[in-house]
């Protein structure tokens, strides 16, 4: 490694570094303790001190403007705006989590049910249907005479739906519609899509633009802009493990992967670079333990993991 590169690796090292102890020292819970320590930290040499510069103006949201360091060449320009930019994105995701988990934010407001991180509940509905929210879902209820509408505003879950022939029981979910008269299916938010899974019995699903009718062990994907995708054969006990405390990936998305690991694990997990989310994981991990996941993300995947208070950097 030249010179130069490792100048830099101490660099990401220091600021990763600053990082964490500016967001210590702004949680609400740093001590005197901690506040010394920073600030011995800091004078350890002339980089440790730039480190934590940037990320207090960072954290202020004031930028980097003539911060006097020594102007490097194109490339260290770019590396250097790009952490920076990273360091934001970091610190303002600090920031505002405290706010997403009190409530204030996000569909949980508007639930009639709602579980939370690592939480699954059955919920059992006034006709004798059930819905077996997975973690971090939220569910709203809206039954009258003529039909029995619910709508999954975040997350994942099970319905198992009464015969009711003359009420079918509609589930809406991010702009499309799962309608069954009886039977069981799954319903799963995911970032780019929806997808219904059948465990029993048929439901058809529905956007704007189009419907398509899905069985037994076959599986609907849909945007609320685009047509659903045709019914696709799957096994649905391997769709719904998470109903018997495993997550099971078969090549899945990386970003679709850290989105099912937000639902069962505290804090953020913000993927940098958004090519990254294409890669794909296999394997059988156990909801018990999802930081089993990442770091089989770490040694299997091109990508490097940083553990921070409250979020953890996939890059």
């Amino acid at each position: 490694m030249t010179a130069d590169g490792k100048r830099h690796h101490v660099d990401i090292a220091l600021s990763d570094e600053a990082i964490d102890w500016v967001v210590r020292l702004n949680s609400g819970r740093a001590t005197q303790t901690d506040r010394q320590a920073f600030a011995d930290w800091r004078l350890q040499s002339e980089q440790h001190e730039r480190a934590a510069q940037e990320a207090e103006t960072i954290w202020h949201g004031v930028g980097l403007a003539g911060d006097g360091l020594q102007k490097a060449d194109r490339k260290a320009a770019r590396s250097k705006a790009t952490r920076r930019a990273l360091l934001g994105g970091v610190l303002l995701v600090a920031a505002g989590l405290a706010i997403e988990r009190s409530g204030f934010l996000g569909p949980g407001r508007l639930a009639d049910h709602a579980t939370g991180v690592g939480e699954q509940r059955l919920i059992v509905l006034p006709d004798g249907s059930s819905v077996f929210l997975n973690a971090s879902a939220a569910l709203a209820v809206d039954f009258t005479d003529a039909e029995r509408r619910l709508t999954l505003l975040e997350g994942e879950a099970i319905f198992t739906v009464a015969r009711d022939t003359a009420r079918p029981l509609i589930v809406e979910a991010s702009g499309g519609e799962a309608r069954a008269i009886g039977t069981i299916f799954n319903v799963d938010i995911r970032p780019e899509e929806v997808v219904v899974t059948v465990l029993e019995g048929v439901v058809e699903i529905a956007t704007q633009v189009g419907s398509v009718t899905a069985r037994l062990d076959q599986r609907v994907r849909y945007a609320a802009s685009s047509r659903p995708s045709a019914a696709e054969t799957v096994d649905a006990d391997v769709e719904t493990a998470w109903r018997r405390g495993k997550l099971i990936f078969n090549r899945r998305p990386l970003g679709d992967v850290v989105a099912e690991i937000k639902r069962y694990r505290d804090g953020q997990i913000v993927i940098v670079n958004p090519r990254l989310r294409a890669l794909e994981v296999t394997g059988v991990f156990d909801l018990a333990d999802p930081e089993t996941i990442l770091r089989t993300i770490e040694e299997t995947l091109p990508v490097h993991v940083t553990r921070l208070p409250f979020v953890t950097i996939i890059r």
